[in-house]
């Protein structure tokens, strides 16, 4: 019996890791090609991949950064598959705007011995000394927002504890004043689609505040001159519905720690720190 196989099933591990993607549209037009990219086998296992002083430009800096994916059976009774996906970055150092010493994103994910939907932890995830324009950025994480695994099989977009702690993200960005028609669109329709859609889109920063220069609206700055940072950025997704239960049998889960859309004298899109896991388990 191979590691993925257990109970009369068969699961297929999926999970990958980056540090940096994305593309620049100014200075100059440029694609970032995927750094220090790693993906899971189906079968699992182990792999590591490392960045050692990446420049792009004048735009990004990271003196230090890895990533690693595992997956495998867990080697306690009655217990199911775990895929842990890990991106870590050091010396980060944005146009001398945006500087983090550590960022670290993880998830774990455990998939059932019975049913689909798994379990989510993202223990290790954490920002160290991140600054905006040399101020501290201070957080209110929220590495729970997720709550226990609903009871049941049943999928986290309908369950009373994320949906509850996803509202009140919403509502606290769309309570703040002075708050940006295209954000006030995108969270009122977010809000008013909460718990009927198979998506969850959320963050595991409930708050960022200090006396850096811009606006922040919940885990998303806009800094004058640069651009917007959105912090700790998390998506959940069900799909494949199983015919009779109606029970998700695939639920990806992507985290990006911070996702830069630069708007200034530099031009484009950088996620950065992004990992995804979506494991699949049969009959």
């Amino acid at each position: 019996m191979s590691m993925s196989e257990a109970n009369g099933r068969t699961h297929r591990y999926n999970a990958e890791a980056t540090i940096l993607s994305g593309h620049l549209r100014l200075p100059l037009v440029q694609k970032i090609e995927p750094q220090a990219h790693a993906h899971l086998r189906e079968e699992g296992g182990y792999l590591s991949e490392r960045s050692e002083n990446y420049r792009l430009e004048s735009v990004i800096s990271i003196r230090s950064a890895y990533t690693h994916v595992a997956g495998n059976r867990s080697t306690k009774p009655g217990r199911g598959w775990t895929t842990i996906t890990t991106t870590v970055i050091e010396g980060l150092n944005v146009l001398e705007v945006v500087t983090a010493d550590r960022v670290v994103g993880q998830t774990i994910t455990e998939h059932p011995l019975e049913g689909y939907v798994p379990s989510v932890s993202f223990l290790g995830s954490r920002f160290e000394n991140l600054r905006i324009a040399g101020h501290p950025v201070d957080l209110e994480l929220d590495l729970n927002i997720l709550g226990p695994k609903p009871a049941n099989d049943a999928p986290y977009t309908r369950h009373d504890w994320p949906l509850g702690r996803v509202r009140q993200q919403y509502e606290r960005i769309l309570g703040q004043g002075h708050l940006p028609d295209d954000l006030a669109e995108q969270y009122n329709r977010l809000n008013a689609t909460l718990g009927g859609a198979g998506t969850l889109e959320c963050s595991l920063v409930n708050q960022a505040s200090g006396r850096y220069p811009g606006l922040t609206f919940g885990h998303k700055v806009r800094v004058p001159d640069f651009g917007e940072i959105a912090l700790a950025k998390l998506t959940l997704d069900h799909e494949d519905p199983h015919p009779g239960s109606g029970i998700p049998r695939k639920t990806t889960v992507r985290l990006t720690m911070i996702d830069f859309n630069f708007g200034c004298a530099i031009d484009g899109h950088a996620p950065t720190g992004t990992g995804s896991s979506n494991g699949t388990s049969a009959p």
